[in-house]
């Protein structure tokens, strides 16, 4: 049985992409092959049946929606219960205090190292340094090399797209560590099947055309560009339903500024299943994601799409063909393709079409299965290794 140390700052399945990522190999680890050992700071105190450890952490001031593990406080104790369980790989989820400490831990103990890189780091600079512009190039410096410290030190780094791979390596990143690894969907939970109008229009009260927004509300999901394309829409007396779905440090400014658009809060998969099959276009601004899961459950949804030309979710949309792409800040750009996509039945069922054919080879159970026979090689090559030293 491989004994996988599983290392993250948040232990809470739909807390974001990355925990919705996390999760597909967690709920289909099979404890007859693989022993786990979570370690984190968010989440329950025990997780389901599997060894874990919840290490003190506290809520990060510029978005108290995440907390920091702070692993320091309980070092010896937590290494102790390491030594203990005697990990044959670890799996990393971030590089942060909590993720430098296992790589520490791993490179001291000789330990493979397997990373999912779930944020785009440097993407988020720009937002949060926005009122002290001498900060940003030292603070981006700051962050590529400390990106470079971390993910140059791991065995195996899975990058979800080719763009994102590409931007990695150009920043120093190794390129025999990187591993293309898309996300996967689920394709019977997200499906056109799923189109209910009686429900949307519980939700609009009316039978009008309906984009949809689905995110957290944080700044560095580019909310500054939503607010304009909904206040373009306003102005051009677009008679369109405008639906923002997710929660964050961001949504009482996006309500004030935004009307007349309906804040639904945040949503269950199966909620957001029927919403995404049964609105009218999907807009997604962002340019900070290592992915996009939430333009791939549209897409797998039936719905078409009008984002950003910019991040990880540029992979995904071949403009004009399964979707738009629109530079990132140009609300008019956003609005131009919204309006061809809601005046134009054949261009929306052929972009439905293309959507459909591009999610349909990323099955979640093909990816696990790439997951966890690298697991097991690497456990193999760690052996290998240790009976040669032994000899």
């Amino acid at each position: 049985m491989r004994k996988v140390a599983f290392f993250t700052e948040i232990l809470v399945e739909d807390f974001d992409g990355a925990s919705r990522t996390m999760f597909q190999l967690i709920n289909r680890i099979d404890q007859l092959k693989f022993n786990y050992f979570f370690i984190y700071g968010g989440g329950p105190v025990q997780f389901r049946n599997f060894q874990s450890y919840k290490v003190p952490s506290f809520k990060i001031p510029v978005n108290d929606d995440y907390c920091l593990a702070i692993p320091q406080l309980i070092k010896k104790k937590l290494e102790l219960a390491l030594d203990k369980f005697a990990p044959e790989i670890i799996h990393i989820a971030t590089p942060s205090l909590l993720g430098f400490f296992a790589l520490n831990y791993a490179k001291r103990k000789g330990i493979p190292v397997l990373t999912i890189y779930h944020t785009h780091f440097i993407s988020y600079i720009a937002y949060y340094f926005k009122n002290v512009q001498p900060l940003v190039k030292p603070t981006e410096k700051w962050i590529k090399k400390a990106m470079n410290n971390f993910y140059n030190k791991c065995d195996i780094v899975y990058v979800p797209t080719k763009s994102i791979l590409n931007e990695l390596r150009q920043i120093g990143l190794k390129p025999e560590g990187l591993k293309l690894w898309q996300r996967g969907i689920d394709t019977g939970l997200f499906t056109p099947h799923k189109k209910n109008i009686a429900y949307i229009q519980n939700i609009t009260q009316n039978d009008k055309p309906t984009i949809l927004f689905v995110s957290r509300i944080v700044w560095e999901k580019n909310i500054k560009t939503l607010i304009e394309i909904y206040q373009q829409i306003q102005t051009q007396n677009l008679d369109y339903n405008f639906i923002v779905v997710g929660e964050g440090t961001a949504k009482t400014i996006a309500m004030q500024e935004m009307p007349r658009a309906i804040f639904l809060g945040k949503k269950n998969h199966e909620e957001l299943a029927v919403l995404y099959a049964s609105a009218d276009a999907f807009v997604f601004p962002s340019v900070s994601e290592t992915y996009g899961n939430v333009v791939v459950e549209a897409l797998a949804s039936g719905l078409p799409c009008v984002i950003a030309d910019g991040g990880g979710s540029a992979s995904l949309i071949q403009h004009g063909k399964n979707g738009f792409k629109c530079p990132s800040e140009n609300p008019t750009a956003y609005v131009h393709y919204l309006k061809k996509i809601l005046s134009d039945a054949r261009l929306t069922k052929n972009l439905v079409t293309k959507g459909l054919l591009y999610v349909e080879p990323l099955d979640w159970n093909s990816l696990s299965a790439r997951y966890f026979k690298d697991i097991e090689l690497m456990a193999e090559k760690t052996h290998t290794i240790d009976l040669a030293w032994a000899n």
